[in-house]
């Protein structure tokens, strides 16, 4: 046995176990790999976490600042996400989300152009959703593009009166035009929802005394303010193969002015009466603007028109006017004039 133990440490002391194995250079070597190994190993996830969280807030600041402009009007007002105004303009006076309705609007049924009415909103969602915030509502005009603001911004302090909710929001509103508006309901700068109303012309309530007993109020309702008189030649402004006035373009605030009145279609001109009546837009009243009286007669062919006549005419104030024309006691043609001082 001594003998085996003898030659296993003559084999251990071979040149690959015996002596100093690691120089000082090589220790410093391996101490300086393991430094670097554990440096790498502490770094690496530290510059990889930073990274991910640069670009993490770099995409946030993107998509908060571009998703920002996306809801903002043209007026500045701040939109919800999800909640742009509807592009449909069929008349609808509720708005609905997610097939629940949220408000009705139920307005004046007199409701006309140019006079405040009375509106009615009916919210249906818990007091709670309205409590504190600040109510504003615009309207916009189909035709024109014209975007007012109706409602000025109002707090809601408390719920409309015998109901637990706005069942009951009142309050008075007004638009310049006759046609289909939009209405924006926002609560905080935010879009609530939208309606569509149609707002009819305005007409007069009441009719000067001496007006002819075949001018009905009902014919005011077929004013189409957006059809304005266009030049149809020879100094005649008017609609084409139906009426014009040479003179209608000249000043005629408050003072006599001549008007050449043209009509076509007119079969016996000589046997044939003209009536002109006026109406203010903006008063929403009816005057008598040919100085001699309502009704005239017509003369033969002129200008190329099958009837004319020529008369006095006196215009009280500027404005938008509708100038209604009767023939024989039958509305022919109207006619719509902007007349400047």
């Amino acid at each position: 046995m001594e003998k085996e133990l003898s030659n296993l440490r003559k084999a251990m002391n071979s040149s690959t176990h015996k002596g100093i194995h690691f120089t000082e250079i090589q220790r410093k070597k391996i101490r300086s790999s393991l430094d670097q190994q554990e440096k790498y190993k502490i770094r690496k996830p530290t510059i990889y976490i930073y990274g991910i969280t640069t670009l993490a807030v770099a995409l946030f600041a993107l998509l908060f600042y571009t998703g920002f402009l996306a809801n903002l009007d043209n007026d500045g007002v701040n939109l919800e996400s999800n909640d742009t105004p509807s592009s449909e303009w069929k008349v609808r006076d509720e708005y609905s989300r997610n097939s629940k309705v949220l408000f009705s609007v139920y307005p004046d049924p007199n409701l006309s152009a140019d006079i405040p009415y009375d509106y009615l909103f009916s919210f249906n969602e818990p007091f709670a959703a309205y409590k504190g915030k600040e109510i504003e509502i615009y309207a916009t005009h189909k035709e024109t593009g014209k975007r007012i603001n109706v409602l000025p911004s109002k707090t809601i302090t408390e719920p409309s009166t015998g109901y637990p909710s706005l069942g009951r929001f009142t309050t008075t509103l007004k638009v310049p035009e006759s046609g289909l508006w939009k209405y924006e309901v926002f609560f905080n700068k935010k879009l609530y929802g939208d309606v569509v109303l149609s707002v009819e012309a305005s007409t007069p309530e009441n009719l000067p005394a001496t007006i002819p007993v075949f001018v009905q109020t009902s014919d005011f309702e077929k004013i189409e303010w957006n059809r304005q008189a266009v030049d149809l030649g020879n100094n005649i402004i008017g609609n084409e193969n139906k009426s014009g006035v040479i003179g209608a373009d000249m000043p005629s605030i408050n003072i006599n002015q001549k008007w050449m009145w043209h009509l076509w279609g007119i079969k016996n001109p000589n046997a044939t009466d003209l009536t002109a009546v006026g109406f203010h837009k903006k008063t929403g009243t009816v005057h008598q603007i040919v100085t001699r009286g309502w009704t005239i007669g017509l003369g033969g062919e002129n200008n190329g028109a099958d009837a004319h006549a020529v008369s006095s005419v006196n215009i009280p104030t500027a404005g938008e006017w509708a100038v209604l024309l009767y023939v024989n006691e039958e509305l022919f043609d109207i006619l719509v004039y902007n007349i400047d001082e």
